[in-house]
């Protein structure tokens, strides 16, 4: 049994045919392209999976795709506006937040949702809001220095 879906995706929208059981990564990943949105552990721990749906971060491994039917997502590959990296992705440039850039794209999601609902959050408020979200090769510093300084900016 397959269900008609209407997403908009970054601005766009998109009008699917889902399995029930398919989740937002998958569609975003094998359907639509977008791969920025990695996929990880599959249960919701490490945070690479990050998006925003309606401007909350969520683990698009584990939801499914006909659970919003009708929301507005964004992805990483949503941060860019006309081909210029947004302050926070240069900012994790500037800073070195980034080496394998696996988790990137969930760092880069769940701050983003901290900064537009906080645009002045202080460290400890950083790092709650990234405690979901899980680097084996930078170390958390540099991140949230990275955060910090668009915060700061």
């Amino acid at each position: 049994m397959s269900i008609d879906i209407s997403l908009n995706i970054n601005g766009e929208s998109h009008d699917l045919t889902v399995d029930p059981t398919e989740t937002l990564v998958s569609i975003l990943r094998d359907r639509l392209g977008m791969t920025g949105t990695h996929k990880d552990c599959c249960m919701g721990i490490c945070g690479s999976c990050t998006v925003l749906v309606n401007g909350r971060p969520v683990s698009s491994c584990l939801l499914l795709a006909v659970q919003i039917n009708g929301d507005s997502v964004r992805t990483v590959e949503g941060l860019e506006n006309n081909g210029t990296l947004s302050p926070l992705q240069e900012a994790f440039l500037t800073f070195g937040a980034v080496q394998c850039g696996y988790c990137t794209p969930g760092f880069l999601m769940t701050a983003t949702a901290l900064l537009e609902e906080n645009p002045k959050p202080n460290c400890a408020e950083i790092v709650d809001a990234l405690k979901g979200n899980l680097c084996r090769c930078t170390g958390y510093k540099k991140i949230i220095e990275a955060v910090q300084a668009v915060a700061n900016a």
